[in-house]
């Protein structure tokens, strides 16, 4: 797995860097070698915000966890990748390589299995249509207000893709833009 760590507002000492390897280095064995892992920390007033994301084989993993020490930031946010793997293992050890997952996982409980397929059944329960405007990215984002959605898909006046805007959890505004 390669890494690059980036600190933002903060210099990062060795070792928070070996921390980090040390700690994601535990899912070495589950991605590919060529896996991309950006560890990002952002230092603002009394909060420390560590956010993580593992590109590989076309799956992205992303996990953020903010605290007032970046190390109890960085713990979290491990514990909640591992978190989404074990929520996803099956799915996963389709996708990637399965004896790197079975060797992560000690055996389940039978209980364990249960939780899981009663979770998260990703059944689609309502599908709806409309039509996709063409909108300015500024007017997408005043529609989504507008309607009081926290996401809204619209077409791109600009590039005529299709687009998603969102809301994030610090009152900022994200799009979603598709690539090759």
């Amino acid at each position: 797995m390669k890494y690059n760590i980036i600190g933002r507002k903060v210099n990062l000492r060795d070792n928070f860097k070996e921390r980090v390897y040390k700690k994601l280095g535990k899912f070495e064995k589950i991605y590919s070698e060529d896996a991309d892992a950006t560890v990002t920390v952002t230092v603002e007033k009394n909060r420390q915000t560590v956010e993580v994301t593992i590109r590989d084989n076309g799956m992205t993993y992303r996990a953020e966890a903010a605290a007032a020490e970046m190390n109890d930031a960085l713990d979290s946010v491990v514990d909640i990748l591992g978190g989404q793997i074990r929520k996803n293992k099956a799915k996963l050890s389709k996708k990637m390589k399965g004896e790197g997952l079975s060797e992560y996982f000690s055996e389940p409980d039978a209980a364990d299995d249960d939780e899981a397929l009663n979770e998260d059944d990703y059944t689609v329960v309502k599908t709806k249509t409309f039509y996709v405007k063409p909108l300015m990215v500024e007017e997408a984002i005043l529609q989504m207000n507008m309607i009081g959605h926290e996401f809204f898909m619209f077409r791109n006046a600009n590039t005529n893709e299709i687009n998603v805007v969102y809301k994030r959890k610090n009152g900022t505004y994200g799009l979603l833009e598709p690539s090759e």
